[in-house]
């Protein structure tokens, strides 16, 4: 599986809008494995198949997209894109605590986040709802698409030049990696939330 989604991804240019439009529709849809294709495109980097120069700027590009059009769409839509993309209870649970979040800390919530499971398409539908200032939005987007591009990147070009004999291996290693570090973000939240400190809530938790 693993030597095929590499291939995929590898086969030609069309790659960079490949991970373009991954980084930027799972926003919308997040079934997308955006993040699997974007550490899968950096082990292939690292394989000679692509260009870290462009293929970094290129998925910041998209992921920065895919928030604006998903802010806007909150701005301007309102409450009825919201029904249509927030149905289940948790997901309303996560959107109420993105509305919170945002009134409280404001543009921290947009860079958060991107890193927090569920977290970036409630953050940016909430950015939108509350009509948070359309600048200070981008301005935090832009500071978190690159960071989230730098990060998932690098991750599958490390993975990729540790194993440079393997298509797998990598891909697993940069995976585990990212689960890990998304594991102890959550854990950090729900250690800082017992004590009081309520850094940014807990989206399934605080049901006010």
């Amino acid at each position: 599986m693993f030597d095929w989604l590499t291939q995929q991804i590898s086969d030609s240019p069309l790659t960079y809008l490949v991970a373009f439009l991954a980084a930027g529709g799972d926003v919308l849809m997040p079934l997308i494995p955006s993040e699997t294709i974007v550490i899968t495109a950096g082990v292939v980097v690292a394989q000679g198949g692509l260009r870290l120069w462009l293929l970094i700027p290129v998925v910041a590009l998209g992921a920065m997209v895919g928030d604006n059009l998903a802010y806007w769409l909150g701005r301007k839509v309102g409450d009825p894109i919201v029904q249509r993309l927030v149905r289940s209870e948790q997901s309303q649970a996560r959107l109420r605590w993105a509305e919170r979040a945002t009134r409280r800390h404001g543009s921290v919530v947009v860079v958060a986040g991107r890193f927090i499971p569920g977290g970036r398409t409630m953050s940016t539908l909430a950015a939108g709802t509350l009509e948070m200032p359309w600048r200070t939005f981008l301005l935090a987007d832009v500071v978190a698409a690159t960071l989230w591009a730098v990060y998932a990147t690098m991750l599958g070009y490390l993975g990729g030049e540790t194993f440079r004999h393997s298509s797998w291996k990598p891909i697993v290693l940069a995976l585990a990696v990212a689960t890990v570090l998304s594991a102890v973000v959550e854990v950090w939240r729900r250690v800082q939330r017992r004590r009081g400190r309520d850094v940014l809530g807990d989206p399934l938790d605080q049901q006010s």
